[in-house]
């Protein structure tokens, strides 16, 4: 197995997380339930400026970043034949109702709305 090249920090942005944390944090965020607490100390990081350096990275809020991939990892299950509560338990929702709430407020209409939409554009 190749080793992966060193990271070009003169292509890191004052106050940004470095390529290989980036890539940790969104991992640790898309593949379990841990907390932003628990990944910035992970990253070897405060809190407060794990969430700084992520937004100066990726644009986004931690929490926001995973909110949307979420959504994105829904939209994909809903593309299927998953019933919307598993979908829901399958992106990190403690239930249908929390999930319908997220789903809708972010894309602007309900999972089995945007299920039948998506099979029928």
């Amino acid at each position: 197995m190749a080793a992966e090249p060193a990271p070009d920090y003169r292509l890191t942005p004052p106050g940004a997380l470095t390529a290989q944390r980036l890539r940790q944090a969104k991992e640790l965020m898309l593949h379990s339930p841990l907390s932003i607490i628990e990944i910035a100390s992970l990253c070897h990081l405060t809190r407060s400026h794990f969430s700084r350096a992520f937004k100066v990275t990726t644009g986004l809020s931690p929490q926001a970043w995973r909110l949307r991939a979420r959504m994105e990892k829904a939209k994909r299950l809903l593309a299927t034949e998953v019933p919307i509560t598993h979908v829901s338990l399958e992106c990190g929702f403690c239930d249908q109702s929390h999930f319908t709430r997220a789903f809708s407020r972010l894309v602007g209409q309900p999972p089995k709305a945007w299920r039948q939409s998506a099979r029928h554009p």
